[in-house]
């Protein structure tokens, strides 16, 4: 199945063990299986996953109108290819179907390409969080009006 065809689907707990794979082995800072549980568990967050075996995941949080990117992490040897973009745009409709109108996230300040992705889907830089990262500044990315007609149709 090419990468385009890969199945986007909710995440569950029998995906766990894979995500959290896939975390370890990708992020210098990352979270564990049970961090990954607990989300699961609470109501405002909205979790996805992309392929079987899985080849990428992303979060969201939606608290009142607002929605947040917990985290988006695409296999190295998937990367470029849209499905990063297609997890976005999913979560993304998540968040409008969970009531959300803004979209927020902090993504590192070297990962250009990241911030490229971030930004072909509308979301603008705001701010800085200094150290963010550790190592690196986080870049703060906002997007407004996410639920309005225009937005929705700019991410086909």
């Amino acid at each position: 199945m090419g990468l385009l065809m890969t199945v986007i689907r909710p995440m569950t707990t029998d995906d766990l063990d894979a995500v959290a794979g896939l975390e370890q082995a990708h992020q210098p800072q990352p979270w564990s299986r049970k961090a990954f549980e607990d989300e699961l568990a609470q109501k405002s967050r909205v979790y996805r996953v992309a392929g079987s075996p899985v080849m990428a995941f992303g979060g969201i949080m939606v608290v009142d109108d607002e929605a947040h990117v917990t985290n988006l992490l695409v296999a190295p040897d998937r990367r470029r290819r849209g499905v990063g973009r297609r997890l976005m745009i999913s979560l993304i409709e998540a968040a409008i179907e969970a009531g959300a109108k803004q979209l927020t996230l902090e993504v590192r300040a070297s990962n250009e390409a990241a911030r490229a992705l971030y930004a072909s889907l509308g979301l603008a830089p705001v701010g800085v969080r200094p150290k963010y990262y550790g190592d690196d500044d986080a870049l703060i990315m906002w997007a407004h009006d996410i639920d309005h007609a225009s937005f929705i149709e700019s991410l086909r």
